[in-house]
Formats: structure tokens, C-alpha cells, sequence
């Protein structure tokens, strides 16, 4: 006869102990799982909206210049070395019409020297180009040749196509180096329209014929429109006219007569009057928010897709010895005008997507305006080069922007630099509706970012050629490298890949860091020495991991089964430890 052998109030009491024990430890796995997580996704900066607004991922700060009446050269090397000195990065320059064609249709020479009228300007543009200055040329200004009457030096030509050819000969000729134009200048306002009433539909027809024949001579320059004075609006003696007309009510012309087809860029005037930058819109006041008045008339007729440029952007700083009759632009003190001009950047950079660059009015002018005119306070630097504190306070806020941290960053973006020959493309299946491209040897693009890793957005196709990729001057771990040692990625695809993404860098440490990408035409069989597209770059981040749902998972699984053990365990325990 068998026996049953008592149980072992011991060994229970190990076994109890274990999972209890090993109860504990799961239960700390699954917790540091879960806070890990956790903090590694809240340490990371939060990733930054994309700027999905063709050219508003540009740099903000931009001026206007009048280089042209500059007769010194050094001048102008100066004015435009204190310009990229200060962060800015766009130069708003007028190149009249007049002084190019001078004396009849398709003859460019200067009456006076009977030499090449374009070289003044080419001279501007080239020293642009030396200190990275981007251009927007306003074209405007018709030469006699064009008009019957000639009493007022702005009206538009008497054959709108006149003006067209002009365009055209302007475009091609600076292609590849200026990819911005402003279609004409307040044509709502006596007298940039001459001696007759303002016309909203004659605008739109002038800027048809512009937009037409720009995109002829370059498929891939930009087209802003002109801005309009902002004006509450003076009549014309002709009944039913005006001489000077409501900016709201003759934007609103214009996209009746069907503006919105023919032009890119809507560019504003936002003088900010004698109002802080935060004053409300309304529109009987003149004031900066007035754009959103604009903006509202854009988005009810469809164009949502634009973005604003701002032409004439500031605040004027007369002194009280100028009387109230004389203040167009009212007053602000010295003090206000740099705060405000800031104030208003930043303002329209956080809470407006569909704001691009901010054009101060103005950066130097040559002496021409008298010290005891309004206009003459608008100024950054004085005739003589010495900085007003609205320079310093661009120069301060441009040197003080952070690199780019996580996030999507078109190839406009202020973090990207250029160097050597790069040309833009406008293109639909570009992820900010244009890339850069360059096929010339040496030609780079730098890249100023802070996080663990960066994506190049490209566009790979079978003529693509070779970038070689440096980070902080040195190789790029991970990369393939040529016979020289030099990190490289290939771009060539038998089949064209739009929307590429490439990872470039993964791993980089804490703080700023630089990404240079160099077209190079020295590559191994027949890869390299074609087009090399930048769209985009993306600044990736610990974050893009998924949270460690897997390791939760199991930790939290193994948990509960020990945890059902453990419970049953201890029933069965719990009769055997209390027996005598």
C-alpha cells in the first residue's frame, strides 16, 4: 500500500519566493522599457512642420538696394559686403528699362558711350553672385521709345507687347542667375501708371503678356507680381475713376480679370505706419497686418499655393523736426523701427505659412535722398556706411538662428548653402515645386544641421552623376568610398526614381555640424559627371525609431503569466504554510 508523502512547506515556500522575486524583476523590465522610451522620444526637439508653400523655406531677411545709381565700384562692393554680413540674403533691385534699351527697340547701348547697356548691371549682378546674394529684379521703367506721351516717366508703354520683348531679352539674358522678377511697381497708384486712371484690367493684360514670354525665355524663372501701395484710395477727375486706388478693391480687379494664372510669387507692400506689428488688420487702417486682408482675397479666389513675398517691409524712424504734413509713413522712434521690423519677421515666420522673404525698405541709398526728407529714416546703414540699429538688430537676429534640427528642409532653406554653379528647376513632382541641379565639376552644397542624421531627397535617374559627401570636413561612415578614400553616394538609377530618399548620415554627435555634398565628375566606369539633384534634406532623429512596442510586449506577456503563477502558487501555498 503506497503512502502519499506530506507536502514540503519549504520547497513551497522557495518556489513562492522565485516568482515573486522574478515577479519584481519583470515588473522593473517593463517600466524602464516604458520610461526609456518615453524619454528618448520627449528629449528629442519636436520634428518642424514642413514649409509646404513653394518659397517659404527661403531666408527671411531680404532689402532693397539702388545699386545702379551707385557711380564708385567700391560702393557697391560695400553696401553689398555689409549685406550678406548682416544675414541677408536677397537683394531687391530695380534695372529700368529705360537705361538698358535706351533709344530704340533691340539696340542695347548706352546713347552716351555707345557701349553694352547690360554692363552696369552685369557688373551688380556679378558682385551679388561674389557675396551669395540672391537677386529679385523689378522691371519697370519704359524708355521714350515706347510711349506717344511721355509727360510721366512711369507710365506704361503705349504696346504692352513692347514690354513683353524686353522681358524677354532680360530673362534670357541672366538666366541661370537671376530666377526672380517683379512684374512692374504700384500700378494701382499715381504715378507709377502715369498721367491716366489706374487700371486693374490693363495691369493683369500688361502682366500676361510678362509672365508669357518670361517662362519663354526660361521655363524655370519666378514671376512675382507687382505690389500695390497700400491706399484707402483717391479719386480720378474722370467720373468713375481713380487716380489712386483702394490696394484691397484693386487686388480684387485683378483676379476678376484673371491675374491668378500669371504670376508665382504675390509680392505686398507692409509698412507698418505708426502701429506695432501686432495691430489687427481692418480695412480702413493702413498698417503691417493689413497683408492678411490680401491674403483672405487670394485664398477666396483659389490661391492658396502662393506664397507672399513682402516688397517694402519696415517701419519709418523720422525725427520730430520733420512736421506731421511730411510723415507719409507716420513715425516710430529709432528704437521701435528695429524692434518692430523684428517683431513683424518673426510674427509672419510662425503664425503665416505662406510668408517668404521680407524686403526692408531700404538698405543704403546714395545720397540722392536729403536728411530732411521722411524718406531718408527708412534706412539700415547711412550714405557714409555707418550701421543704424535696424542693421544691427537684423545682423544680430540673422548670426543668431539655430541650425536646422529635426524636420523636413527644402533645398532653398536658409541652412543650405551654395557654391559654384547651381541652377533651379521648377518641377511638379519636387516636394517644394522646384530642386537645384548642377553637372559642373567642384560645384557644392553645404547643409548646417543638429541631430544624430540626415536623408538627401533626390531625384535618381539614369544620366545622374556622383556627389561626394563630407561631414565636418571628414568621411561619412557607411558611405562608399572612392580610390582617394572619399565618402560618396551614386545617384544613378536604370529607372528614374522621383522622390528619392538617401541616407546620408546616421550617428553624428551632439551639436552643430556641417554636410557638404560636391558634384564630381572623377567616378569609376560610367557613374558620375551628370545631373546631381537636391530637393530636399530631412534631419532625422532617434525619434523616427519606433517605440519598443516588441520588448514591452514580451516583458509585459512573461509579467502576467509569472503573475498567474505566482497566484496560484500561493492558494495552494497558503494551506500547506499554515498547517501544524
Amino acid at each position: 500500500m503506497s503512502t502519499v508523502r506530506p507536502p514540503n512547506p519549504l520547497a513551497w515556500r522557495l518556489r513562492l519566493y522565485a516568482l515573486a522575486a522574478l515577479f519584481l524583476v519583470l515588473l522593473v523590465t517593463a517600466a524602464k522599457i516604458t520610461l526609456d522610451g518615453l524619454s528618448r522620444r520627449s528629449a528629442v526637439p519636436a520634428r518642424r512642420p514642413a514649409r509646404t508653400i513653394p518659397n517659404t523655406d527661403v531666408n527671411p531677411y531680404g532689402a532693397n538696394f539702388f545699386l545702379a545709381r551707385e557711380v564708385e565700384p567700391w560702393k557697391r562692393d560695400k553696401t553689398l559686403r555689409m549685406a550678406a554680413a548682416a544675414g541677408i540674403g536677397w537683394v531687391k533691385q530695380q534695372f529700368p528699362w529705360e537705361e538698358i534699351e535706351p533709344t530704340r527697340k533691340g539696340e542695347f547701348l548706352d546713347p552716351a558711350t555707345k557701349t553694352d547697356a547690360w554692363a552696369k548691371y552685369d557688373q551688380i549682378v556679378d558682385t551679388c553672385e561674389e557675396y551669395g546674394l540672391q537677386i529679385v529684379a523689378r522691371l519697370d521703367r519704359p524708355p521714350d521709345w515706347t510711349r506717344q506721351d511721355n509727360a510721366h516717366k512711369q507710365r506704361p508703354p503705349d504696346d504692352f507687347n513692347d514690354y513683353g520683348d524686353f522681358v524677354y531679352e532680360f530673362v534670357k539674358h541672366y538666366e541661370g542667375r537671376i530666377n526672380y522678377i517683379q512684374i512692374w511697381n504700384e500700378p494701382n497708384i499715381f504715378p507709377e501708371w502715369g498721367n491716366q486712371p489706374v487700371d486693374p484690367g490693363a495691369y493683369v493684360r500688361l502682366l500676361r503678356i510678362a509672365y508669357q514670354r518670361a517662362r519663354e525665355a526660361n521655363p524655370n524663372v519666378y514671376v512675382l507680381s507687382a505690389p500695390l501701395a497700400i491706399t484707402l484710395g483717391e479719386p480720378h477727375p474722370e467720373a468713375g475713376s481713380w487716380r489712386s486706388m483702394n490696394d484691397l478693391l484693386f487686388l480684387e480687379e485683378m483676379y476678376r480679370a484673371g491675374a491668378a494664372e500669371w504670376f508665382d510669387i504675390y509680392s505686398a507692400n507692409a509698412f507698418g505706419m505708426d502701429h506695432p506689428p501686432e495691430d489687427p488688420p481692418d480695412a480702413s487702417t493702413l498698417n503691417f497686418q493689413r497683408v492678411l486682408l490680401h491674403r483672405e482675397i487670394m485664398e477666396r479666389y483659389g490661391d492658396r499655393d502662393k506664397a507672399v513675398w513682402f516688397n517694402e517691409y519696415g517701419w519709418n524712424a523720422a525725427p520730430e523736426s520733420i512736421p506731421e504734413d511730411r510723415l507719409t509713413w507716420r513715425r516710430v522712434t529709432e528704437k521701435e523701427q528695429a524692434e518692430y521690423a523684428l517683431r513683424g519677421i518673426e510674427l509672419g515666420r510662425r503664425e503665416w505659412p505662406w510668408a517668404g522673404v521680407f524686403m526692408i525698405w531700404y538698405f543704403r541709398q546714395v545720397g540722392n535722398i536729403p536728411i530732411d526728407e521722411a524718406e531718408y529714416y527708412f534706412r539700415m546703414v547711412d550714405p557714409d556706411f555707418t550701421p543704424r540699429p535696424l542693421y544691427l538688430a537684423i545682423h544680430d537676429a540673422a548670426q543668431g538662428r539655430q541650425p536646422a534640427g529635426p524636420g523636413l528642409y527644402q533645398e532653398t532653406s536658409p541652412a543650405v548653402g551654395t557654391h559654384g554653379r547651381w541652377r533651379t528647376a521648377i518641377s511638379d513632382v519636387a516636394l517644394g515645386g522646384a530642386f537645384l541641379y548642377s553637372d559642373v565639376e567642384g560645384a557644392s552644397a553645404t547643409f548646417s544641421f543638429e541631430g544624430p542624421g540626415v536623408d538627401l531627397l533626390t531625384m535618381r535617374l539614369p544620366d545622374s552623376g556622383r556627389l561626394l559627401v563630407s561631414l565636418d570636413g571628414r568621411t561619412v561612415p557607411g558611405l562608399d568610398t572612392d580610390a582617394q578614400g572619399l565618402s560618396y553616394v551614386d545617384l544613378r538609377s536604370p529607372g528614374a526614381q522621383m522622390r528619392a530618399r538617401i541616407p546620408l548620415v546616421r550617428g553624428a554627435g551632439p551639436g552643430e555640424h556641417t554636410l557638404r555634398l560636391t558634384v564630381s565628375t572623377q567616378a569609376e566606369g560610367d557613374s558620375g559627371g551628370g545631373k546631381c539633384i537636391l530637393d530636399a534634406f530631412d534631419v532625422v532623429t532617434d525619434e523616427d525609431r519606433p517605440f519598443p512596442i516588441i520588448p514591452l510586449a514580451a516583458s509585459l506577456l512573461a509579467l502576467g503569466l509569472d503573475g498567474w503563477l505566482l497566484w496560484r502558487t500561493f492558494r495552494h501555498a497558503r494551506w500547506i504554510l499554515r498547517a501544524p
